[in-house]
Order: C-alpha cells, then structure tokens, then sequence
C-alpha cells in the first residue's frame, strides 16, 4: 500500500550503484501509475507514459540523468469540454549532487548578494538526501510541465458573448448606485 507522501509514479536509483560508464533504463508507467498521474495533474487519462534515460556519474559524487519522456494524456477541451488528446515529447537532463556537495553551491557576486544566472546555460544541479534519487518522479515532473494548460479542440472558437463588442455593453459605474442617494 502507498503512502500519501509517495509520488504515483516511482523508479529509484541507487547512487551507490551508478559508475562511471552509462547505464540506459527505460521506464512505463503501469495502469495504477497512469491513473494516479491522471489524478494528480487534473487530466481526464493518461494513456501512457515512458521514459528513456542514460544515468551515469558526473563529476566525483554527482549523478547525470539524460533522455527523452513521451507521454499521451487526454484533457477536456476549455471551451466544449469535450476530450482532447496530446502528445508529450520532452528531452531530459538533470544533474543530481548529494545534500552539502561543493557543486551544490550557486555562484554569488559577493558585493551585492545576487545570485548570477545564465538563463541560456544548464539548470543548478538538483540535490538529493539518502542514497537513491528517483527517474520517476524526474520523468513525471517533466512530462507535468509540458503538459498544454489551455486544450482546445481543432477548429473551436469562443462564439459567445465577446466583452467590448456591442455599445450597449459598457461596465457599469461603480457609482451607479450612488443616483438615487440623497442626502437628508
């Protein structure tokens, strides 16, 4: 039985087991995983959801988590409702450093307390506790954020009502009620 505290899908690594040579893991997430997936990122299905990566040592205590996640989920269109299909295809790669490594640490200017940032470089290592790391939860975090926050179905517009098209549409005054209201 899962803990609440449990992602629905899991694969841990043991870093104690990682070498220096690249080892490839491909991941599927089963029917209990899908569903629990589907529950937690608010979508009608998910169908499927794979992963493929190659992990390996980086540096000295380090761990490189680099592939491809691929996932078909089913959301509801937001303006029929109506089930709309999508495919998920995004590349990987996470570094992971223990808790109190050296590489850990983000680069300061010391002067004024800022934190310098490449937003064209690679992602601040990930660190982790214990001795394992989890690929799952790495697989299903990137499928998550990918994942359309605004489904439409093919050939659907909002046919309604249009705010600011008609004269006749004005939003009311807040004093409009103020009118009537004498003072005595």
């Amino acid at each position: 039985m899962k803990k609440d505290d449990e992602p629905p899908f899991s694969y841990p690594v043991k870093v104690a087991h990682i070498s220096a040579n690249a080892v490839e893991v491909k991941l599927s997430a089963n029917d209990r995983e899908r569903i629990g997936l589907a529950d937690l990122w608010s979508v009608l299905e998910v169908k499927a959801l794979e992963a493929t990566f190659t992990v390996q040592r980086w540096k000295r205590d380090g761990v490189r988590l680099k592939g491809r996640v691929t996932a078909d989920i089913v959301q509801a269109c937001v303006v029929t409702l109506d089930p709309v299909e999508s495919h998920i295809d995004e590349p990987v790669e996470v570094v992971f450093v223990p808790e109190g490594s050296k590489l850990a640490r983000m680069p300061v200017a010391i002067e004024t307390g800022e934190m310098l940032l490449d937003p064209n470089g690679p992602d601040a290592p990930e660190i982790f506790t214990g001795d394992t790391i989890d690929a799952g939860a790495v697989a299903a975090e990137y499928a998550a954020l990918a994942i359309d926050p605004y489904p439409r179905k093919a050939n659907v517009d909002f046919s309604g009502h249009i705010e600011g098209t008609d004269k006749d549409d004005k939003k009311p005054s807040p004093f409009a009620v103020l009118k009537d209201w004498k003072k005595d």
